[in-house]
């Protein structure tokens, strides 16, 4: 079956085109980082109205990349939520008018279940069942999953999501916005030794989490030492890093055990960060399990998870009809 797929659920215009679920013939992503770079973060109105203007020519470019006709497409899969509502409302729109222009089935997504979809599309997809750590700019949450359809949630934050915490640090450095890739680049000349941060694990037995502590102690350090002799920025964004890093994989590798599970997975935009990735093949590798990590390109927001998780739902008999609406909160 061949699926189109849709996102528009933050700042990302993106459309893939996906066989059975598993083969991907043309993803297209349209950025809109330099629009909201100014800005230091999303501007929900501006990037609606950039999703109206990229959303023909993205779903376009996708087909004719994928060498097959719009005729060839047996279904639609669009992000339904969670998200930005204008932004989501974009994209599910349009899903929903091409699938009934063409008679042919739309499915709505959940954007969170999306990104464990990301790993089905790896030549080795994990077995299941297996633990997954999803961490992006939005969300970060444990899972356990035993099957396409059917994802247990352990443990999530309890205030800001590690992408975000990235995102708000480099800004307190000046490094603009996004900031989990320029963190990471700085964090290569630092030091992670020098300025210890504090780890929030919180309760001995929860798997959930918390970064706004990690993040006002960083802001307190650049108050207090931001002009002390030696400072160097790279020391504070390496210190930040491995803080992160180690409550992520600590928990993950913990939730591995408690559920006794021998496969572990990474998704989400910053699963994309190479000091993680790296840290958590390390750690893994101690504990004897299988570590998944979905290739750079689809960690972060596209279509073609959007489309893999379509695939899975529209085989389980699930539709939606011209009334569905979005969401911008998980349902």
């Amino acid at each position: 079956m061949i699926v189109l797929g849709i996102e528009s659920s933050c700042d990302e215009t993106a459309a893939a085109v996906v066989r059975d679920g598993r083969e991907v013939l043309a993803s297209v992503v349209a950025s809109q980082e330099a629009l909201h770079h100014r800005y230091g973060g999303v501007v929900p109105e501006l990037a609606s109205r950039r999703h109206m203007e990229a959303i023909t020519p993205v779903v376009a470019e996708a087909l004719r990349r994928s060498g097959l006709p719009l005729a060839a497409v047996a279904a639609v899969s669009a992000t339904q939520g969670p998200g930005l509502v204008g932004s989501l409302l974009v994209g599910f729109s349009f899903a929903k008018a091409l699938a009934f222009a063409r008679g042919i089935p739309c499915v709505g997504v959940n954007h969170l279940e999306a990104h464990v979809h990301a790993l089905y599309l790896a030549p080795a997809p994990p077995q299941f069942p297996f633990v997954c750590l999803l961490a992006s700019g939005g969300h970060t949450g444990l899972y356990h999953v035993s099957s396409p359809a059917s994802m247990e949630l352990l443990g999530q934050t309890r205030d800001d999501a590690a992408g975000e915490a990235f995102d708000k640090v480099a800004k307190m450095l000046g490094l603009g916005y996004p900031g989990g890739a320029v963190i990471e680049r700085l964090a290569r000349e630092g030091d992670p030794g020098r300025i210890r941060f504090p780890r929030a694990y919180l309760e001995n037995e929860s798997f959930d989490f918390s970064f706004s502590g990690i993040k006002t102690a960083v802001g307190r350090h650049l108050n207090e030492c931001r002009n002390a002799p030696g400072w160097r920025p790279a020391d504070v964004a390496a210190g930040f890093q491995a803080a992160v890093v180690e409550v992520l994989i600590r928990k993950l590798v913990r939730a591995a055990r408690d559920r006794k599970a021998r496969r572990v997975a990474l998704v989400g935009g910053v699963a994309a960060n190479r000091f993680l990735r790296e840290r958590l093949a390390a750690e893994a590798g101690r504990e004897g399990l299988e570590t998944h990590v979905p290739q750079p390109d689809l960690c972060g927001d596209n279509a073609a998870m959007v489309a893999a998780a379509g695939y899975h739902r529209l085989a389980a008999g699930l539709r939606c009809g011209l009334d569905a609406d979005v969401f911008s909160r998980s349902q």
